[in-house]
C-alpha cells in the first residue's frame, strides 16, 4: 500500500555531508512521524531521527548538531541532511513511515548504504 524509496546514500570522506530523501508513495489518507534509523554491520537497528507531522523532532545524542531531518508534506518526503560525517556513522540507513489514524502501521525502505572514510 505505501511504498517508502530512499536515495542519495553513498562514500563521502569524514567531516563531508549527504542528503537523504525518502519519498513516500501508494494510497494512504495520512503519514504521521517519518523518520531514519541505520544499522551497521554486527549492530541492531537504532534510531537516528524522527520528525512528526507538526514538525516536532528527534535526535540520537550521537548526531545532535551535525544531522539535521526535515520533511515536506506536500511532496511526502523526509530528508536527512548529515554534515561532519563520521567513520562511526557508515551504515544502511532506512527510512520509517508511520501511517493511519485509527489504525498505525510502519512501513520501511529498502535501505540505503552511506560509507564514511577516514
Amino acid at each position: 500500500q505505501v511504498q517508502l524509496v530512499e536515495s542519495g546514500g553513498g562514500l563521502v570522506q569524514a567531516g563531508g555531508s549527504l542528503r537523504l530523501s525518502c519519498a513516500a508513495s501508494g494510497s494512504f489518507f495520512r503519514i504521521n512521524a517519518m523518520g531514519w534509523y541505520r544499522q551497521a554491520p554486527g549492530k541492531e537497528r537504532e534510531l537516528v531521527a524522527t520528525i512528526g507531522s507538526g514538525g516536532r523532532t528527534i535526535y540520537a545524542d550521537s548526531v545532535k548538531g551535525r544531522f539535521t531531518i526535515s520533511r515536506d508534506n506536500a511532496k511526502n518526503t523526509v530528508y536527512l541532511q548529515m554534515n561532519s560525517l563520521k567513520p562511526e556513522d557508515t551504515a544502511v540507513y532506512y527510512c520509517n513511515a508511520n501511517v493511519g489514524v485509527v489504525g498505525s502501521f510502519d512501513y520501511w525502505g529498502q535501505g540505503t548504504q552511506v560509507t564514511v572514510s577516514s
